[in-house]
């Protein structure tokens, strides 16, 4: 499902034009990123919960040539699932 076909589920389940539906879910979607961006948990019960995650420095290797290579640490977003959605899928 893309952005497009989400924003077209919001307008038909809510009866909202496209334009509005739009709106609602990026208002949402900014919401989830300013939560995370402030490096919080954004819990949406019943759904489930975002989270960022701090991932340590570590060694890798260069799939070209086979080097060895320093990965910087840095953040990445997880996400949890809820029971309601588990149950769903």
């Amino acid at each position: 499902m893309t952005k497009a076909d989400l924003v077209d589920a919001v307008a038909k389940q809510t009866n909202m034009s496209k334009s509005q539906a739009d709106a609602a879910v990026n208002a949402v979607l900014d919401g989830i990123s300013k939560g995370l961006k402030k490096e919080k948990e954004v819990r949406l019960v019943g759904f489930g919960t975002f989270e960022v995650r701090n991932r340590k420095a570590r060694t890798g290797r260069n799939p070209q040539t086979g080097d060895k290579i320093k990965i910087k640490a840095s953040k990445t977003v997880g996400f949890k699932a809820g029971k309601a959605l588990k149950d769903t899928v």
